[in-house]
């Protein structure tokens, strides 16, 4: 499985309850095909986090038969919010709850743990990297996208000539939290729904699992009673729209139809800031019965308005590769590192 001799690069996407490990060879092979999972330990606290990465890297080292010496780089993802260098935010995170990960430097600590230079992304960019560069290929370091991720909350990355735009703080491409327009979008009566960052009315106000829970799902199961979902505790409830979706229940269709419209207005002002070749959705709508998740696609470019001129040159695509995404395109940051921002060659799986 192993490229003998070949250097690579390690890519280690941390989530709540798992790190998932790929490894990539300098001249753009992933020697891993699948998810290589184990527990990421972020509930114990940073310094039992730092071990799991650590066993992570070594576990898919040993899988690759990659011997440690030719590692050059790891690039390392995690939810956000956290700074571009690593540091999780002072006012911690969903994933990062306890105190002791307020301000960590999660990049630094594995850095000096591993003995390796470590290249961070949070987890919307890396992904929104993957996609960029499995949907252009040997074009993609003169190409542009945008990328939205719906899953708890709306991440997503801004690419440009093929790299990620971080911004001054690190908090480019943080589309959750772009206001977006509300009026034909809310259903008559519906309230103006409320971020968790406390903004009103920003995408993830309405495209995110939490904004099922909170505000669609309530307001829909009022103008449907009798739905077998309003029997469901709401948290529950807001997990299974999906599948009621997938099978063309009208309620469901109504929470995924707001979603759409949400990301298709947060597209059109995508169009107007940097007028990108490509506008790809991920998450987990990204992972439901082809039918359906067709069908989402199609609404979200319905609701994108652009220009003749940007319909000609502008594609709509699923982030491939879901639960490889965050590994695999902190990979290719992590290799760009190594080539000084040379221009990498088409990826291959395999």
């Amino acid at each position: 499985m192993g490229s003998a001799g070949v250097p690579v690069v390690v890519g280690l996407d941390n989530g709540g309850t798992s790190n998932n490990a790929t490894v990539l060879t300098v001249d753009g092979r992933f020697l891993v095909d699948g998810l290589v999972e184990i527990p990421s330990e972020v509930q114990a606290g940073p310094d039992a986090a730092i071990e799991a990465l650590a066993r992570a890297l070594d576990g898919v080292l040993a899988l690759t038969g990659v011997p440690r010496e030719l590692v050059r780089a790891v690039g390392l993802d995690t939810p956000g919010p956290a700074s571009a260098t690593g540091v999780i935010s002072s006012r911690g995170s969903t994933n990062f709850s306890q105190p002791a990960w307020r301000g960590y430097d999660v990049r630094g600590a594995l850095e000096h743990r591993l003995g390796l230079p470590v290249v961070y992304a949070n987890d919307g960019n890396a992904a929104a990297l993957y996609a960029h560069h499995v949907h252009f290929g040997a074009d993609a370091m003169a190409r542009s996208s945008v990328a939205a991720i719906v899953g708890t909350g709306l991440g997503g990355g801004v690419v440009e000539g093929g790299r990620v735009v971080g911004g001054a703080a690190g908090m480019a491409g943080e589309f959750g939290h772009v206001h977006i327009p509300l009026d034909g979008l809310l259903g008559p009566g519906q309230p103006v729904p409320v971020c968790a960052c406390g903004f009103a009315g920003d995408a993830e106000s309405v495209a995110s699992l939490t904004a099922i829970a909170n505000h669609l799902l309530p307001y829909w199961l009022g103008r449907f009673p009798g739905h077998p979902l309003a029997q469901e505790e709401p948290g529950r409830a807001a997990k299974l729209v999906r599948g009621y979706g997938e099978r063309g229940d009208a309620l469901a269709r109504e929470v995924f139809t707001q979603q759409a419209m949400a990301l298709g207005r947060l597209f059109t002002i995508a169009a107007n800031f940097t007028d990108p070749h490509a506008y790809f959705v991920g998450g987990g709508v990204v992972e439901a019965a082809p039918e359906f998740r067709d069908w989402f696609l199609a609404t979200v470019r319905e609701h994108t308005v652009l220009r003749a001129e940007q319909h000609a040159v502008a594609t709509f695509a699923l982030v491939p590769d879901r639960d490889m995404a965050g590994a695999r395109g902190v990979a290719i940051a992590a290799l760009e590192a190594v080539r000084g921002g040379a221009a990498t060659g088409p990826l291959v799986a395999g």
